[in-house]
């Protein structure tokens, strides 16, 4: 049965319909982060320190956000907190016209980052209560929405900025934003299975934690996706660098170097949901893994245009590892409390994100480019190592029964 004709169409409704939402919420956002945002800044007067400070700090509040929202969408249900992301992200970009200081934009970003803080955990844990599909293919299918804005939404907010001023541009993503409310209406709120219950408390929010952080599994996943995000936003920051750095080495390749590696990665998500199908879910983790360490490995080998072999690896190593490492989150938790665990995933994500570049910057102050690649490679091959080894201790579905 093909996947897009209408008795299917019609099985995956709500899929389809929350990959709209997440696509057209994550596109217009993503317009007004890169290159908009540092420019923007730079605009009012901000340093490069405060740029930087600037462009993190949306990313920074989902460390903490990000369980609070999965932890309320469990009690509150999925659908009412996308709405409020829905508000969040179309009414914010028209508060950017107010701008007048560094201090006001720091701000306005914390706020806009609630937006994301609340898509992602709520997003995720949405998808996985759907029954249409695996596990693993639904989730890599759903992340591939992610892949779409990186490679377009930067290329679009140029092109705008060469028409209409900043103020200009963030009024049409407010605007832009509204469209997903289209798809949202058309979702059910049928995600938490009838266990919906108004009445929070302390003690049920207290339940929710401790059986969210007393899963190997929540760990494991959000330990690896924060490694993995680390060393791909060190990536970001660095390697561009050190392109330019070798003999004939261009900004075109590094350019080249990060548009091939996401779309490896968005093409290998659901060759990894197949493999994770077929062979479990440790056997693609490690594999995965093992490509993305070869990957940083022959960045100490490879030049000039062997930069896209090294691109396709991590690339690769990414669409094998995050569908694969959600899925089996997800498989691990009991459905009431997959927003939380969600949000404590999404929270250890959102860290390797932050601290990654900074680790690497106090790295490559000591030390060159080849030995932080080839360190960055090794402790993966010795996490690869490790998952294998304790594999049976991380997975024990259902043994957590006194949680009900």
């Amino acid at each position: 049965m093909s996947f897009l004709n209408f008795k299917s169409f019609k099985r995956r409704r709500d899929f389809f319909c929350i990959f709209a939402v997440d696509l057209i919420l994550r596109w217009f956002y993503q317009l007004g982060k890169t290159p908009l945002l540092p420019l923007y800044a730079a605009a009012i007067g901000a340093g490069e320190i405060m740029i930087g400070f600037i462009v993190g700090i949306s990313t920074s509040s989902g460390i903490i956000l990000k369980p609070i929202f999965g932890i309320l969408s469990d009690f509150w249900g999925k659908k009412v907190w996308l709405f409020v992301a829905l508000v969040i992200f179309t009414c914010t970009p028209f508060a950017y016209q107010f701008v007048s200081s560094e201090q006001d934009l720091v701000f306005l970003r914390l706020f806009h980052g609630i937006s994301t803080a609340i898509l992602g955990p709520v997003g995720l844990a949405y998808v996985v209560h759907l029954n249409n599909d695996t596990q693993t293919k639904r989730l890599a299918y759903f992340g591939v929405s992610r892949s779409l804005v990186s490679l377009s939404a930067p290329i679009a907010a140029g092109m705008a900025l060469t028409v209409f001023d900043f103020e200009t541009v963030f009024i049409l993503i407010g605007f832009g934003s509204i469209f997903a409310m289209i798809p949202l209406f058309l979702i059910r709120d049928n995600s938490v299975s009838n266990n919906i219950n108004s009445n929070i408390s302390w003690r049920k929010i207290g339940i929710a934690i401790r059986y969210s952080i007393s899963i190997p599994a929540v760990w494991m996943a959000g330990l690896l996706e924060m490694l993995v995000y680390s060393i791909i936003y060190s990536l970001r920051a660095f390697l561009p660098l050190f392109i330019i750095s070798q003999d004939n080495g261009t900004i075109l390749q590094a350019g080249l170097f990060f548009s091939i590696q996401e779309i490896t990665h968005m093409l290998c998500r659901p060759i990894g949901a197949h493999l994770a199908d077929i062979k479990g879910y440790r056997v693609t983790i490690i594999f995965g893994m093992l490509l993305l360490a070869s990957g940083l490995f022959l960045v100490n080998v490879f030049t000039e245009n062997f930069f896209l072999i090294i691109a396709i690896f991590i690339g690769a190593g990414q669409g094998f590892i995050f569908p694969t490492s959600v899925a089996l989150l997800a498989d691990e938790v009991k459905k009431n409390y997959r927003g939380t665990a969600m949000g404590v995933y999404g929270s250890l994500r959102n860290t390797g994100k932050v601290i990654g570049p900074v680790c690497a910057g106090f790295a490559l102050a000591n030390y060159n480019f080849s030995l932080v690649f080839m360190t960055l490679a090794g402790i993966i091959v010795v996490i690869a190592f490790l998952v294998m080894l304790f594999w049976s201790k991380i997975v024990r579905k259902n043994i957590f029964n006194h949680f009900h």
